[in-house]
């Protein structure tokens, strides 16, 4: 009864949050990513936006396993610059805040946002546009989430067209 109920129960929660989508096929060229903080002004945010910010560099174990240079836009810069609340402001019940990560096909990641604030964490999560010198082909890119120090890749979410904060109830 009680193996029933979790079924059920995860079945229910894969269904309400995505999780168990079928992955879509991109059909357009991604152009923008829009980024909604809750109760802020949305943005969209295109190339020669992104090239305002600060540029990271950072080294990673690729997907096939060999280390590979990427560059981009810490996601911390780019969430504070559209009001999500970071450094001395994430505490009390802003704690609770989480970053959705959306890609064209539909795949998702979560983060929490002390997964992305440096007094939290020395883990650095950029959103990529070039890995060693070069744009990011069309599989991955224009957008690629890159998270340093992570053992598996689940949350380097390819195609990005979406990043969405949010506080837990």
């Amino acid at each position: 009864m009680k193996y029933t109920v979790f079924i059920f129960a995860l079945i229910a929660f894969c269904s309400l949050t995505g999780l168990g989508q079928v992955a879509k096929t991109v059909s357009k060229p991604i152009t923008s990513v829009t980024i909604d903080v809750s109760g802020k002004p949305t943005l969209k945010m295109t190339a020669s936006d992104f090239a305002k910010y600060p540029r990271t560099v950072v080294k990673a174990i690729d997907h096939d396993g060999t280390e590979a240079t990427f560059e981009g836009v810490e996601l911390r810069t780019i969430l504070a610059a559209a009001g999500a609340k970071l450094g001395k402001d994430l505490k009390g019940p802003t704690i609770g805040q989480y970053l959705i990560v959306e890609a064209a096909d539909g795949y998702r990641a979560v983060y929490s946002l002390t997964d992305l604030d440096p007094d939290f964490t020395e883990k650095v999560v950029i959103i990529a546009d070039s890995k060693n010198n070069k744009p990011l082909d069309a599989k991955n890119g224009p957008w690629q989430v890159i998270a340093t120090v992570e053992k598996k890749h689940a949350r380097w979410v390819r195609q990005v067209t979406a990043l969405k904060v949010r506080l837990a109830d």
